[in-house]
């Protein structure tokens, strides 16, 4: 199958496919005799892992590893787990950092509810902050 064919079929663009090939997330296409892509029908599904993959968050250089241990004929099962792991730990980070600084913010807005221009020190920009 050709890029601009593959491209479509996998709703993305030939520019990102060629991306993915330089990156080693696609095979190299075989080359048609008058030198263009012609991608192994198995490419689209490859094409949707990557996809899922980054929308599960990981990164491109995550994704490369599990089909890199897929492609040396290995299951990367437990290495994906891993790799969920990590992220699940990242983001319940994240929404804990989150939560304090929601509470942060709700706490001087409060302060600020009911400002008093006139009791402003002039030597601070602003005290609600």
């Amino acid at each position: 199958m050709r890029i601009g064919e593959l491209a479509e079929q996998a709703g993305t663009t030939a520019k990102t496919l060629r991306f993915y090939e330089d990156q080693g997330l696609l095979p190299l296409a075989e080359r048609t005799p008058s030198g263009y892509r012609d991608y192994a029908p198995d490419a689209a599904a490859r094409i949707d892992f990557i996809h899922r993959g980054q929308a599960a968050g990981l990164t491109l250089a995550q994704i490369r590893q599990i089909v890199e241990i897929r492609d040396h004929g290995r299951a990367p099962c437990e290495h994906v787990r891993d790799l969920l792991d990590t992220r699940l730990s990242d983001i319940e980070l994240q929404i804990a950092q989150l939560s304090a600084l929601r509470d942060t913010i709700v706490d001087l807005r409060d302060n600020a509810a009911h400002p008093e221009p006139d009791t402003c020190n002039p030597d601070q920009i602003c005290r609600y902050v």
